[in-house]
């Protein structure tokens, strides 16, 4: 079993307080931001023509209001309604000459209590939000408790049946590397393959928590949280590794569990090639920060 950890400890943070620039990026330069935000207000991240809340929505009204001009971003990938952030990245053409700090703090305080730029800065031309990045990291977050909780309930997806997360991790193992992960595609999917390749994938316990964390060069509709679904089942002893294994094979998704919830999806992380200059955020969300 070729078994890959998820970065250490170690890896280079960006401090939370380092300071923002007060330089202009000049007008006509591509910005980068770095967006966190709590999806259950919204019904997801792109702008809909219904009239309905998104992140999308938000994030470009408020950037308009700094710019005093139109802004369309483009994003490392769409999350679906319900589904959080702490380190979506957008870029933008920008209309205005602003500086960083203008991008971040004038921005935020444009912006309601649930979303919130962490970052700003002036990239090159060729880099795209999306198409440069090279891996997504996402975070599942599990309260496991038999009773509720009274605290936050739209950022958690509550188990009340005793979970394994050592047989979750060791199950989850199964799907690294480059796989067709049909059996864990929505149905309304419209990637053109469904091959992905897993770089890691841990499962850990934190107390009442249970964490699913897994990064990948690109995810299908849904493949988080379907995998998500199934690790459920092993951690609750009605799933084995080997059934795990078995299910990836089949790629059938009419033979696989449930899907998880929304709720309990984070993006928390998009990598892109050093010689763009991204920060790198601690990945989140805050109740779990350092791990």
């Amino acid at each position: 079993m070729n078994r890959r950890s998820a970065p250490s400890s170690t890896t280079s943070i960006t401090p939370l307080f380092s300071p923002l620039s007060n330089e202009d990026i000049a007008a006509g330069r591509r910005v980068a931001l770095t967006v966190e935000y709590d999806g259950s207000h919204y019904c997801g991240w792109q702008l809909q023509q219904s009239g309905v809340s998104t992140v999308q929505e938000v994030l470009e009204a408020a950037l308009g209001s700094i710019a005093a001009a139109p802004i369309r971003v483009a994003c490392a990938g769409r999350t679906d309604t319900g589904v959080h952030a702490t380190a979506q990245v957008v870029h933008f053409e920008s209309p205005a000459s602003r500086s960083a700090k203008a991008w971040v703090m004038g921005v935020n305080a444009n912006l309601p209590d649930s979303v919130a730029v962490r970052s700003a800065q002036a990239v090159e031309d060729d880099f795209h939000a999306r198409f440069s990045a090279t891996s997504r990291r996402y975070r599942y977050c599990i309260l496991n408790t038999q009773v509720r909780s009274a605290l936050s309930p739209a950022q958690l997806t509550r188990v009340r049946y005793p979970l394994q997360a050592e047989l979750m991790d060791v199950a989850a193992q199964e799907l690294l590397g480059e796989c067709d992960f049909s059996s864990f595609r929505a149905a309304s999917c419209q990637s053109s393959t469904p091959m992905r390749h897993i770089d890691f994938i841990r499962v850990q316990r934190l107390g009442d928590l249970v964490i699913v964390d897994i990064q990948a060069n690109a995810f299908l509709h849904h493949m988080v949280r379907n995998i998500v679904g199934a690790l459920i089942l092993v951690g609750r002893g009605r799933m084995s590794a080997t059934e795990l294994a078995q299910l990836l094979l089949l790629r059938d998704r009419t033979q696989a569990p449930e899907t998880a919830p929304p709720n309990g999806l984070y993006l928390v992380g998009v990598n892109y090639p050093e010689r763009f200059g991204l920060p790198v955020l601690a990945p989140g969300p805050w109740f779990i920060a350092g791990q």
